[in-house]
């Protein structure tokens, strides 16, 4: 009772977060060109050819896997007095499968039918958390090229005033020096960067190969407005690893079920007729055969007993490990949105320092390399901000794919 009770909980709960209203997915790959990559990848396609095979499988155990047997003989008789005449016999049989059997069968495939779906719903799953953190990889090392293109500008520029200020006589050489080996070490942090980001594009391509390279804005998370146990109830309602221990589980019960009815042979039916001394004896009759069972069908059943009960505990063990992980991924998707935060506040005021430094530097009030440092410090703060805003999104939207929430996933 208390099982169904927590079902209900959980359906309840996740139907009110699925009716809610749709998540914010702020520059997210758009669902389209998500769902046409997901349904070209070749696990999904394996996947889905699979489902298919199950559903035949199925479809066969849905039907008796038994056939006519056609039985005809023909055989001559001969008498001491040198008479003799030609004989002949034919029949008709078909084994039957009992009716327990056939409720067994007709479960199994209604397992193997939901074992197919859930497969081919992990392979979608899996591919798009790839999809995701690919795609999130290459986006992170565009906007990471484009800010040390940024800061090479930066220095170019200001190696271009600093020697303009020498001519003039109103900066020492010390100072172009200094301008000098920072736009080196721009250029090689530009250069790091730009294979940075053609690593990453190859390695997306490569998995997803009909994407187009499309720069984008690096995606923004969002922080959880859904109570804790909504979310837990929305994923585990939404499990494909979770849905594949059931289906399997379901299997191995009725299986454990077509075991136990096989104690009792299927007995086999027919029809005969026969033909003898030369045609002067007709015979007409029908037959009933039953195998005598051995301990062997007794054994059988036990064992499917006991994988029946393996499959159990094995789903309870999937369950506790996909509630686990559904705690884990909220705390790092939370996690992740208030590190972004705190790293947003930080590039803002190292930015506000480099303003005022480049005010007291203009004023005289500060020296080149003060100058250097405080937009270093800038540069590399907006770099943290960035990569923390690549991992509060991939934190965040994985949990929406977990729960079904983007990309038309929860339509599977």
């Amino acid at each position: 009772m208390k099982t169904h009770t927590l079902m209900a909980a959980v359906l309840l709960a996740a139907a009110a977060l699925a009716h809610a209203a749709p998540p914010s997915t702020p520059g997210l790959l758009p669902a389209a060109v998500a769902r046409a990559l997901l349904e070209q990848d070749p696990e999904v396609a394996a996947a889905r050819s699979g489902r298919d095979g199950l559903r035949e499988d199925a479809r066969l155990l849905q039907q008796s896997p038994y056939e006519w047997t056609a039985r005809v003989s023909g055989q001559r008789r001969s008498a001491d007095d040198g008479t003799g005449s030609r004989e002949w016999n034919a029949g008709l049989e078909r084994t039957l499968r009992l009716p327990a059997k056939a409720d067994a069968d007709a479960r199994i495939g209604r397992a193997l039918q939901q074992e197919g779906e859930a497969r081919h719903g992990a392979a979608l799953h899996e591919a798009a958390r790839e999809l995701l953190a690919l795609w999130l990889d290459w986006t992170l090392a565009e906007q990471l090229q484009l800010a040390a293109l940024e800061q090479l500008r930066t220095a170019q520029d200001n190696l271009a005033i600093v020697e303009k200020r020498l001519k003039a006589g109103d900066a020492a050489r010390l100072d172009a020096s200094l301008a000098r080996a920072e736009l080196a070490g721009q250029q090689r942090a530009a250069s790091d960067a730009r294979t940075a980001a053609e690593v990453a594009w190859a390695h997306l391509h490569a998995r997803f190969p009909g994407l187009e390279r499309q720069h984008s804005a690096m995606p923004a998370a969002a922080p959880l407005a859904q109570q804790a146990a909504d979310w837990r109830a929305r994923i585990l309602s939404q499990s494909d690893a979770l849905k594949v221990a059931t289906a399997e589980s379901d299997k191995a019960q009725a299986q454990r079920a077509r075991a136990h009815a096989e104690r009792t042979p299927d007995p086999t039916l027919g029809i005969y007729t026969a033909s003898e001394a030369g045609g002067r004896e007709r015979i007409t009759g029908v037959m009933v055969s039953i195998p005598l069972p051995s301990s062997q069908r007794s054994g059988r059943a036990t064992s499917a007993a006991h994988a029946a009960e393996m499959a159990r505990h094995q789903l309870e063990l999937k369950r506790r490990q996909v509630e686990g992980e559904i705690a884990a991924a909220q705390a790092t998707a939370q996690g992740a949105y208030d590190s972004w935060q705190l790293a947003m506040d930080g590039a803002r005021a190292t930015q506000d320092n480099a303003a005022l430094t480049q005010r007291a530097y203009a004023l005289g009030e500060a020296g080149l390399q003060t100058l250097l440092d405080a937009r270093r410090q800038s540069a590399g703060a907006a770099q943290q901000a960035l990569a923390a805003q690549a991992d509060a999104a991939r934190a965040y939207y994985t949990l929406m794919i977990d729960a079904h929430l983007v990309w038309d996933l929860q339509h599977d």
